[in-house]
């Protein structure tokens, strides 16, 4: 039986889980019985495409790549074009709708409409968003219950890398009592060239030049990329529901070359560190700079790489590192998802 999707946005990141699901169509098929069939793609930008019987995968990616648009996707009977994201989700045969459109993180829109609007006409969604889950965990959990569907969301916080369906299945029994991380790959890069000797606004140019920085870094020097992050990982693994407003948040554009070299000197580095910790029946919620020693599990997580350590009552400290961002990472954080509801396991 096909799984049918339907895409709402083709950018970097739908694109990546399209040639995920084109080049491991065999596999997906052979070893979970799942036939994972994109039967629409709707961008603001691009244009939309659907038909119930599936598109060519290969014929999206191609027509993108080529003129940037969906208008020149090979025409055939039946081909339907123009429908805009609520269109898609309300007319289309798709099962499950993979949302990864260009969100405003502050406000969680247009993601969060059209999660309700999916969820209200009974389909799943699968979502790379930080935006929705930060903002409206509860009402957005709540109504998927309802309606008897099925919400993945394991690429919002530390893409690929299983950062939420790790402590939340196979640390399951334990009180997970403290969670500290590097939830923010480009801040993580720019402390690690400081250590290198540059100077703060030589590493953010570097990091600029690299891609690992917006034109405007806010979000990310300034700590927002990872607040939003903290909430998610209070109200999903801690079962908390923490607020935005209710994070400490704190930058590193403060710190300076003389801030990196006082570590150093005193064995120790300086990272953003994103932290939740139970106390009295409270959770305490961080994002700040802080001097960690060089025995911290976190000390040696370098560059772009992000990493995260939950602290158990019965495990002890379990320490998850890998890529919090990129095309094929977190193309593969939407695979998970869509793997696990096929399984009925989410």
């Amino acid at each position: 039986m096909k799984h049918r999707i339907a895409l709402l946005g083709f950018g970097v990141v739908g694109q990546g889980f399209a040639e995920i699901l084109k080049n491991k169509k065999q596999v997906l098929e052979q070893q979970y019985g799942l036939d994972a069939t994109i039967v629409a793609v709707s961008d603001m930008m691009k244009g939309s495409v659907y038909h119930p019987d599936g598109l060519s995968i290969e014929d999206l990616l191609t027509v993108v790549k080529e003129t940037g648009k969906l208008d020149d996707y090979p025409e055939q009977e039946g081909l339907i074009r123009g429908l805009n994201s609520f269109e898609t989700i309300k007319q289309t045969n798709a099962d499950t709708i993979v949302e990864v459109t260009f969100t405003d993180v502050k406000t969680g829109q247009p993601a969060i409409d059209h999660c309700q609007c999916a969820f209200e006409h009974g389909k799943n969604v699968i979502m790379s968003n930080k935006g929705p889950v930060a903002l409206a965990y509860s009402q957005l959990k709540e109504l998927a219950e309802k309606r008897n569907v099925r919400w993945g969301y394991e690429g919002s916080v530390m893409s690929g890398t299983p950062s939420l369906r790790m402590p939340v299945t196979s640390l399951a029994g334990n009180d997970i009592i403290e969670i500290q991380g590097i939830l923010n790959g480009t801040t993580n890069y720019m402390l690690t060239r400081m250590e290198d000797g540059l100077s703060y606004d030589e590493a953010l140019h570097e990091a600029q030049k690299l891609g690992y920085a917006e034109a405007d870094p806010t979000s990310d020097v300034e700590g927002y990329d990872a607040l939003y992050k903290v909430v998610i990982l209070a109200n999903v693994v801690m079962n908390h529901p923490l607020k935005v407003h209710e994070v400490e948040r704190v930058g590193i554009s403060d710190l300076t070359s003389k801030d990196i070299e006082q570590a150093r000197q005193n064995q120790k580095k300086w990272k953003l560190i994103a932290k939740l910790k139970k106390e009295n029946g409270n959770v305490i919620a961080s994002v700040k700079p802080e001097m960690i020693s060089l025995d911290h599990p976190l000390a040696c997580i370098s560059d772009a790489t992000n990493a995260i350590t939950y602290h158990c009552d019965l495990a002890g400290p379990i320490t998850l590192i890998g890529a919090g961002a990129g095309k094929v990472e977190t193309g593969f954080s939407i695979l998970i998802d869509l793997i696990n509801i096929h399984r009925k396991q989410l």
